[in-house]
C-alpha cells in the first residue's frame, strides 16, 4: 500500500518484546497508524509463527496480519549482550510493549525502574495475566483461564451447562485494544509536558471491564448475572431464530416503537398493540411468550425473507456470517475490511483494523515478515555496529 499518507502515530517508535498475541495485537494497532514498531523476538521466531495453517512457506497466514508493519529483529536475551542491544533499542524509543510475566523484564534488568533516570519520558506498557501486583501477579494467565476469573465465560453459554468460550483468544486481543488505549493517553499526557509513564494491562481486567451493569447490579440489588443462551437478561426481545433455510437470524426489537412495528410485520397485531407488552419490564414478564411468536414466524419464512421484511419495518435484524459469508458481502467491501499483501508474488488478504479515522487512516504497509529480516537496518545500522562486532554477534547467537 501507499506510504504516502500521515499517520497519527508516525514518529513514535514501539519496541515490541514478549510473544503470542496480547503483546503483538497491541503493536499492530500502534503500527497500524503508523508508529515504527520493531518486534524483538528469540532467535527462533514468535511461536505464532507457526500456528494454525501456514502458508506455502511454513508461516502463519495469521502471522502476516499480526506482524504487520513490524521490523523483525531477532535478539538472544539470555545472553548479556542481546541484553545489553535490548536496552539501547529501548533507549531511543518512545514505548515498550512487553507482555513476559511479572519481573521478567526486571531479572534482565530492562524494568521501567531501569529506565527512570535515563529516560523518564518512556512510555512502558506492561500486558500479564493479572496485573503487576497483588495476590495472584505470578500467576500464570492465559486468555482462557483470565476470561473465566474476568467474568466473561460465568455469564456466557446456556443456564446448566458448561460455561462456553468463542472460538477466539477474546481475552489477549481485548488486553491488546486496552494497552493501545493506555499507551496513546500515555503519549498524550507525555504531550502535555508530563513523563512517560507505566500502563499496567491484565488479561482479566480487560475482561472485566466489559461486564456493564453486573458489579452495581449485585451490589445494590444481590443480583448474580448467569448466562442467558442467546438472550441478554432484562431486555426482550434480542434474541436468535432457526429459519425455514436452516439459517438463524438475530432480531432485536427490544426498542417500545421498534417491538410494536416487529410484531405488526410478523402478523401479530395482537401483541403489538397489547399493553401489556408496551414497555421493557413489560415484555421481560412475557419473553417466552413474545420468543414463540417470533420463533413460529421465522420457522415459516427462509431467512433472507424474515430479513428482508424486517429491513422494510425498520427493525434491527441480520444473518449470523461466517468469514465466506463476510467475503461475498458487498458491504464489507464498500467499507474497505480487506486489505491485500502480497506474499512471494501471492496475493493474501488480511483484516483492515479499527478505528476508521477520516482524516489520517491506518494502513498496511507490508505483511509480517520473515524472523530477523530487519536485523540489519535496526541493528547493525541502526545501532551503529562495526562489521566484526556484528560476525561476533551472529556467531554467538545472539542475532541470528
Amino acid at each position: 500500500m501507499s506510504t504516502d499518507t500521515r499517520l497519527p502515530l508516525a514518529g513514535i517508535r514501539v519496541i515490541e518484546l514478549g510473544q503470542l498475541l496480547a503483546g503483538p495485537f497491541a503493536g499492530a494497532l500502534l503500527g497500524y497508524f503508523g508508529a515504527e514498531v520493531i518486534k524483538v523476538e528469540p532467535p527462533g521466531g514468535d511461536p505464532i509463527r507457526g500456528w494454525r495453517k501456514l502458508d506455502d512457506d511454513g508461516t502463519s497466514f495469521w502471522w502476516r496480519s499480526l506482524a504487520r508493519n513490524k521490523k523483525c529483529v531477532t535478539l538472544d536475551l539470555k545472553q548479556p549482550q542481546g541484553i545489553a542491544l535490548a536496552r539501547q533499542l529501548i533507549e531511543g524509543a518512545d514505548v515498550v510493549v512487553e507482555n513476559f510475566r511479572p519481573g521478567m523484564m526486571e531479572s534482565w534488568q530492562l524494568g521501567p525502574a531501569d529506565f527512570r533516570d535515563s529516560h523518564p519520558g518512556l512510555v512502558y506498557a506492561r500486558i500479564s495475566g493479572y496485573g503487576q501486583d497483588g495476590p495472584y501477579a505470578d500467576k500464570p494467565g492465559f486468555a482462557s483461564v483470565c476470561e473465566g476469573i474476568g467474568g466473561f465465560r460465568y455469564v456466557n453459554g446456556f443456564p446448566g451447562e458448561r460455561p462456553v468460550r468463542p472460538n477466539l483468544s477474546m481475552g489477549d486481543t481485548l488486553a491488546g485494544i486496552h494497552a493501545a488505549l493506555g499507551i496513546v493517553l500515555a503519549l498524550f499526557e507525555r504531550e502535555r509536558g508530563g513523563d512517560g509513564q507505566v500502563v499496567d494491562v491484565s488479561l482479566f481486567e480487560s475482561v472485566f471491564n466489559l461486564l456493564e451493569a453486573v458489579i452495581p447490579e449485585f451490589d445494590g440489588a444481590g443480583v448474580v448475572r448467569g448466562p442467558s443462551g442467546s438472550t441478554v437478561t432484562g431486555i426482550v426481545p434480542t434474541n436468535t431464530y432457526l429459519c425455514a433455510d436452516g439459517r438463524y437470524v438475530i432480531i432485536g426489537g427490544n426498542g417500545d416503537s421498534i417491538f410494536k412495528r416487529l410484531m405488526t410485520a410478523a402478523g401479530r397485531d395482537d401483541m403489538a398493540n397489547d399493553p401489556r407488552l408496551a414497555n421493557n419490564s413489560g415484555r421481560v414478564q412475557h419473553e417466552q411468550m413474545i420468543d414463540d411468536a417470533l420463533s413460529a414466524w421465522c420457522a415459516g419464512l427462509d431467512s433472507q425473507a424474515v430479513l428482508a421484511t424486517l429491513e422494510t419495518a425498520r427493525v434491527p435484524a441480520g444473518p449470523i456470517y461466517s468469514v465466506a459469508d463476510m467475503f461475498n458481502d458487498p458491504h464489507f467491501h464498500a467499507r474497505r475490511l480487506f486489505e491485500q499483501v502480497e506474499i512471494n508474488g501471492k496475493r493474501l488478504r488480511i483484516p483492515a483494523l479499527m478505528p476508521k479515522l477520516a482524516g489520517t487512516p491506518g494502513q498496511t504497509r507490508w505483511p509480517g515478515q520473515a524472523a530477523g529480516s530487519h536485523n540489519d537496518e535496526v541493528l547493525r545500522k541502526g545501532l551503529g555496529l562495526d562489521d566484526a562486532t556484528w560476525a561476533a554477534l551472529q556467531k554467538q547467537g545472539v542475532v541470528s
